[in-house]
């Protein structure tokens, strides 16, 4: 790494931020400065919303790499880190630079966007579909199991009977993803060119559009025939990756409408997020209405 870590940077890193997460203004304007010298592609996206796939096409196309930004991964709740991201904005010798981080949009986190002038991109998908590919992976990948959602995975996971595991994603994992799309959508409410929101159906009928869209708002220049091409060369290997299914309509298969209901009152104690609950509950939403 060539990164020119000067006096500037020094300061910025041992300045305290206040307590919301936000930095005073001599502070603020420089990392504002650092942010502009080179742009980020930040895939905010939840666990199972293809973040996986995406990322990796991302980087085909723009020839970039993927770059942890925070500062463990264990837990997957994530939040960037200062010296990470300042170290990788002022070294101009690395290629493009590609994080994927599940982070929810708490003030802190928001407020650290903005200091730096990110463009985070982030994906809605079936609630449903997320939390049963979540479990099928629980089921078969010790390290998952090992990182969780902000959450213990029990030690016993494997040893519950299937109707425990599926209350165990309603009951401990699902109560994240609520919190997790209402604050983005309350970040999209406030800065609706700050944050680019895709939607699954969208990248399953025009991947290439879908995957175009988010590089180009997060400052780089590629085509879209490069996109779509990037997309097919990632899932010939797939297998190298954690790539689940990506089958609609899985989550129905696995949860009663019992489950259901308790994914529309959770999604219900977010005002905020009534235009996005017929996409996070998708086919089922009459079900959840009457489980």
């Amino acid at each position: 790494m060539s990164a020119i870590i000067d006096s500037n940077a020094v300061g910025a890193i041992f300045a305290r931020p206040l307590t919301d997460g936000s930095f005073e203004a001599p502070v603020q304007e420089y990392l504002r400065s650092v942010g502009a010298l080179r742009p980020m592609l930040l895939l905010a996206f939840a666990p199972k919303s293809a973040g996986t796939y995406f990322r990796q096409a991302a980087i085909q196309a723009i020839g970039g790499e993927l770059v942890r930004m925070c500062h463990a991964q264990a837990g997957r709740d994530g939040t960037l880190y200062l010296p990470n991201v300042l170290a990788r904005c002022l070294d101009n010798e690395t290629p493009h630079t590609i994080t994927h981080i599940h982070m929810q949009a708490l003030t802190g986190n928001r407020n650290f966007i903005e200091a730096f002038g990110l463009k985070p991109v982030i994906m809605i998908r079936d609630l449903a579909d997320m939390l049963a590919s979540l479990l099928d992976m629980f089921e078969t990948d010790p390290v998952a199991r090992a990182e969780g959602v902000n959450c213990q995975i029990p030690y016993n996971f494997l040893e519950l009977p299937r109707d425990v595991k599926l209350d165990f994603m309603i009951d401990v994992i699902a109560p994240w993803y609520a919190s997790y799309f209402a604050t983005w959508k309350s970040f999209v409410d406030d800065a609706p060119r700050t944050v680019c929101v895709l939607h699954y159906r969208d990248f399953c009928r025009n991947p290439g559009e879908t995957l175009h869209k988010a590089i180009t708002h997060s400052g780089f220049v590629t085509t879209r025939e490069k996109c779509l091409r990037s997309l097919e060369e990632v899932w010939r290997a797939k297998e190298d990756y954690r790539f689940n299914k990506g089958v609609s309509g899985r989550g129905r298969r696995y949860f009663s409408s019992a489950h259901f209901a308790r994914l529309h009152r959770l999604l219900s104690y977010y005002p905020q997020l009534e235009r996005w609950v017929p996409d996070l509950l998708g086919d089922a939403m009459e079900l959840a209405k009457t489980g």
